[in-house]
């Protein structure tokens, strides 16, 4: 992901996207440059306009707002029902531990 950020950044400066500004760019901010990663990007965006893939990608304005978050009443019960779901795997890894014992005493 780092250098497409790269990239981008570069795009919004007004700089040219090629080898030598893209690893500048990734240097500067203490990344290790890999050679043909950066061949291979400067290769694939030649042929893609940035504007429009950002215009296309971006969130339109009437897009569903988030979930609303739970209500307070309904916190309580997940706690509950997590309490549970606790007991149940304690109450299994009891059982199992009392398997274990009960097949050592067959054998010892």
């Amino acid at each position: 992901m780092e250098y497409i950020y790269a990239s981008l950044l570069l795009h919004h400066a007004g700089k040219p996207i090629n080898e030598e500004n893209l690893r500048k760019v990734l240097e500067a901010a203490g990344i290790n440059v890999d050679e043909v990663r950066v061949k291979a990007l400067v290769a694939a965006l030649k042929e893609v306009n940035i504007d429009e893939a950002i215009k296309s990608a971006a969130v339109p304005a009437a897009a569903p707002a988030a979930a609303p978050a739970a209500s307070p009443a309904a916190v309580p019960a997940e706690s509950e029902e997590e309490k549970k779901e606790e007991k149940e795997e304690k109450a299994e890894e009891a059982s199992e531990e009392e398997i274990a014992a009960g097949l050592a005493g067959l054998f010892g």
